[in-house]
């Protein structure tokens, strides 16, 4: 069996599937989901003791022959001491791998072609793969100095747009009225407590449900235009349609196909969750 697991700093979704050889209609893929796993954040006890009680008490250690793991606290310095951890769980397994949640959304959405990958979620990401690994990576920077088209990002630009004006009247008060906060609520959260980005992209709930309003659309393409133009454009292969994975790319697809046509580029596939690709990557 084959183990692959796509995690954040909150959420480890994982999928146990046979592999090709073994594969038939009695076989179908297990998923489940266990606390975030980040060896940033994390040192290796933790993990450990994650591994053990979360994941051993869902599958038997000694059926899985291969572990890919991504995630993003995954760089390079700590892919040997995930691995490591994997290894003292799953010690049948002849194949365990460590990889950032970047080359896994690469491999999902292009398998083991060449191609432009890219993450939109609460952060943003992107990369030039060639396949089997990434060759060109535009930084993100987080979402102070970089993450366009983020949740975010798009969350801030919308607060900014609201409490300069720049929005309608009514729009601040559906925001204020709907969300109980107000323009001292907002700066006490972004900048006294903690997890200013996930509270930026909370927001993104109430920008959806008001794209019928032309200011709040327009923001969203423009978050949009800023991300090729910013971290797709240094890549310089508008020869290639740019596929991604993550919330905000999945339900704003209509705006995210407007900037791009904008910006002179072609949308490829776009995945909420990168587990069926990286499923069918690890298959073929």
């Amino acid at each position: 069996m084959i183990l692959i697991a796509d995690s954040g700093s909150t959420k480890t979704d994982w999928v146990l599937v046979p592999s090709e050889s073994e594969s038939d209609s009695a076989l179908q893929p297990t998923r489940f989901s266990t606390q975030g796993i980040n060896p940033f954040h994390q040192d290796q006890e933790t993990i450990g003791a994650i591994l053990r009680e979360e994941v051993l008490t869902q599958l038997r250690a000694d059926g899985v022959s291969s572990v890919s793991f991504y995630g993003s606290g995954i760089r390079p310095e700590f892919e040997s001491l995930m691995v490591e951890s994997l290894q003292q769980v799953f010690t049948c397994a002849k194949v365990v791998e460590a990889h950032s949640d970047m080359l896994g959304a690469a491999r999902a959405l292009c398998l083991h072609n060449y191609g432009i990958a890219s993450i939109l979620g609460t952060g943003s990401n992107s990369c030039l793969y060639d396949g089997e690994r990434i060759v060109q990576n535009t930084p993100a920077l987080g979402y102070i100095l970089g993450d366009e088209g983020s949740g975010a990002v798009l969350g801030r630009l919308f607060l900014n747009a609201i409490y300069k004006g720049i929005l309608s009247d009514k729009i601040k008060t559906d925001f204020e009225s709907e969300t109980g906060l107000t323009m001292a609520s907002v700066i006490e959260r972004v900048y006294r407590q903690p997890l200013a980005n996930r509270f930026l992209a909370s927001l993104s709930a109430f920008i959806h449900r008001h794209l019928d309003d032309e200011g709040v659309s327009g923001i969203v393409v423009r978050n949009f235009e800023d991300f090729f133009r910013r971290n797709i454009a240094p890549y310089d292969r508008r020869d290639l349609p740019i596929s991604f994975v993550g919330s905000i790319a999945w339900y704003y697809q209509p705006q995210l196909r407007e900037a791009a046509a904008r910006q002179g580029f072609q949308v490829g596939t776009v995945m909420k969750s990168p587990a069926t690709g990286l499923v069918e990557y690890h298959r073929g």
